[in-house]
Order: structure tokens, then C-alpha cells, then sequence
């Protein structure tokens, strides 16, 4: 295994996670990569590790350019296990390492590891000299820990920009110019729904600091580094963090014998009539991680379940939850179900949508199998209801 240079001197050393499936509840269909970097220059650098299981992957690839114990400082962007999983390693290896991090780092790491390591901390501004280069720090906190920063090689015009543009895709090329880039944005897309998306706030801080910079380069902790198309992902981390929706609606449900299927076939068709972009989600075959990449640009939530046990499908309120932590701002939202007796899940959907601050303009439950004067009746509704 062989380092890979980005630029004279500066290379990825990380590893690649063909198997990981899952992501914290996140499908990863397409594995991941726990990107590292080396900087070779008077004091030699380590950005960021991989996770646990990956060290001997990492230090194979350090060791194609240099001894990992003449390592002079490991800067860690982030705490998490999966960037500093190979840290003990590391520093066993490199026992006279300086570990550069936030203070928010420096506090998470020593929980986390429980050592005595050298540790330097930076402010947004601090600099750290290597030689020829100027480390430069942007701290971002929430984007999407307290502890999350940035840092730039002005010299090189690299951005190493931890979670923010990153992907989990499991590739062997390197580069935007070497893979599909249609792929790269949809993982891009789905990396930013799933984990970056309550954090639209400083994620457009941290596009403001990005903005003043020179980036010829973008080195995210997961995924493609950005050559190509840097002025595309910046774009769109814009677009997603300012909350832009489209003419678009996403019905997502479950149901027990179909008449809740009936019912969100009957919502999407009053959609696709008054000309919205539709997706369809039963969630025995829609995995929510896929649902709420849907939802980023929707401007419609509708959720249906039937009533089961005076509640709704576990599918559905495990779904509610996550989209709950996720907080998606500024959507109109329906309610709808069918139900035997009781009838409880339309206002149990309703409520728990309100309570997320998202606007429920209607709900509709029908009783038992719906005749068709039923469904006439829910498209009407739902007809007036989308104007």
C-alpha cells in the first residue's frame, strides 16, 4: 500500500473501508474512505488518522514515503473515533509528536484516550510553521462537533476541510477528474443530509471563512479530495445550507394491509397534477437515510401510518425520530393514515411534526379499506391543500 501525492510532498495516507454498510444509522451503500494526509517538509505532518481497524493500512502507506517515527506534529481536525481511532498508534510511534488541535479537541481527545500527549492548541488564525509552509486554523464548531476545524496550506492552496464537502465512498481513485461525478455529488448530498444538516448555521460561517481563501484543493476526512470541481461543491454546500427548497414532495409511509399505500398513491398523484417532483417512500423498502437525502430540497413531508396499538408503526416513528434530529427547516408537512378503531396515528404524526416546527397545512386518516369516495375525498383535500 502506497501513499498517493496530491501535491510535491503532500499525500493521502489514509485508508479505504470497502464493507462499511453503516454509518451511525446511515446507509453507506458504498462504503467509505478515513482520509490522512502527510505533509513532508522540515517538521514533518500528519493531518487526521483513520479509524481503529484501518491503522496498519495507514502506517503501510506513511511508511512508502517516511519512517512514521520522524513525525513532528499530528493535527487532528476532528475527534472523532473515525479520523482519531489510529491516534495511540500513531503517537506510540512517533513519541515525540506535538498534537495540534481545538481546545474542544484537546479536551475531547484526552476523554477519549486517556493520555499523556503533548498537546499544542489553536485558535481560528494560529498558524503553525513547518519549514517552507504556514498551517493556518479555522475553527468550526458544530460542523458537526464542538471541537470540528479546518485547516488551510495557503502555500499549496489546500483546504483541508475535515467533514465539510466530504463523502462515504469506497474508491480507489483519488481525485473528482478520476470518478463518475454524478456519484460524487449524490454521496456529497447524502453525506450533508444525514450529518450536516442541522448545522446550516455555521456550516454558512465556515463557507464565509472558505470564501477569503485561495483553494486550488479540497482534502475532505471522507470520500474524493476536490481538484475539478471545487466551485460545484462550494455551490451547492451553499445552496444546501441556505435551506433552498423546490417544487417537490416526498410522501413517505408504512402500512399493515395497504390502505395506507392507497392513500400516499393518491397524495403523490395530487403532486405530480399540479406539476411537483415526487418520490415515494414505503419505509419497509426506503431506508431513512435515503429518505431525508429526498427530503434536502423538498419543500413537502408528508408521512403516513396506520394506527397500531393506540400509536404509530415502529418504521415510522423510528424514521420520525431521526428526521426530528436532523431538523429540516422551513417544509409544510401532511399527515395521513388509516386506521380499524381508534385512529390515533394522524394525530400523532401532526403533532410530532409541529412540534419539529414544520407547518402542517393537512391531515387525513380514512377508516378500514378506503372506497373510492374516500380517495375522491383525500384528493380534493390534498388538492386544495397544495393550492
Amino acid at each position: 500500500m502506497k501513499a498517493i501525492e496530491i501535491k510535491k510532498g503532500i499525500y493521502w495516507v489514509g485508508a479505504i473501508d470497502w464493507d462499511l454498510r453503516n454509518f451511525h444509522g446511515y446507509l453507506t451503500q458504498r462504503g467509505s474512505t478515513y482520509n490522512a494526509y502527510l505533509i513532508v517538509d522540515e517538521k514533518i505532518t500528519l493531518i487526521d488518522t483513520v479509524k481503529y481497524y484501518k491503522t496498519a493500512d495507514m502506517m503501510k502507506r506513511i511508511c512508502s514515503v517516511i519512517d512514521p517515527a520522524k513525525i513532528d506534529y499530528v493535527i487532528s481536525n476532528h475527534v472523532e473515533m473515525d479520523h482519531s481511532g489510529a491516534l495511540p498508534a500513531i503517537m506510540e510511534k512517533a513519541p515525540n509528536a506535538v498534537l495540534i488541535a481545538s481546545s474542544n479537541g484537546e479536551k475531547g481527545l484526552r476523554r477519549h484516550y486517556n493520555k499523556a500527549w503533548d498537546f499544542k492548541v489553536m485558535q481560528s488564525g494560529d498558524t503553525l510553521n513547518t519549514g517552507k509552509y504556514n498551517l493556518q486554523f479555522v475553527l468550526t464548531p458544530m460542523v458537526h462537533w464542538p471541537d470540528n476545524m479546518l485547516t488551510y496550506l495557503p502555500e499549496e492552496k489546500i483546504l483541508f476541510s475535515n467533514d465539510a464537502f466530504g463523502q462515504h465512498l469506497a474508491s480507489s481513485e483519488r481525485f473528482d477528474h478520476q470518478y463518475p461525478v454524478d456519484i460524487i455529488f449524490q454521496e456529497a448530498e447524502k453525506y450533508y443530509a444525514n450529518i450536516v444538516l442541522p448545522y446550516a448555521n455555521q456550516v454558512n460561517k465556515a463557507l464565509e471563512a472558505a470564501a477569503g481563501l485561495s483553494i486550488e484543493v479540497i482534502a475532505p476526512s471522507h470520500g474524493i479530495v476536490w481538484r475539478k470541481h471545487i466551485s460545484e461543491i462550494l455551490m451547492r454546500y451553499k445552496k444546501w445550507a441556505g435551506n433552498e427548497t423546490g417544487k417537490k414532495a416526498v410522501i413517505i409511509f408504512d402500512t399493515m394491509w395497504e390502505s395506507t399505500t392507497r392513500m400516499a398513491e393518491v397524495i403523490q398523484e395530487c403532486f405530480d397534477d399540479k406539476g411537483y417532483s415526487t418520490r415515494l417512500c414505503h419505509l419497509q423498502h426506503h431506508h431513512i437515510s435515503d429518505v431525508i437525502t429526498d427530503i434536502i430540497d423538498a419543500e413537502y413531508i408528508c408521512v403516513g401510518s396506520p394506527t397500531l396499538n393506540n400509536n404509530i408503526l415502529p418504521t415510522v416513528a423510528s424514521f420520525m425520530s431521526y428526521l426530528k434530529g436532523l431538523a429540516p427547516a422551513g417544509r409544510k408537512a401532511m399527515a395521513f393514515g388509516s386506521y380499524g378503531w381508534g385512529g390515533q396515528s394522524v394525530k400523532i404524526l401532526s403533532a410530532m411534526l409541529e412540534e419539529m416546527k414544520i407547518e402542517v397545512v393537512e391531515s387525513h386518516r380514512i377508516q378500514y379499506i378506503p372506497a373510492q369516495s374516500d380517495l375522491d375525498e383525500l384528493q380534493e383535500k390534498i388538492s386544495a391543500a397544495i393550492g
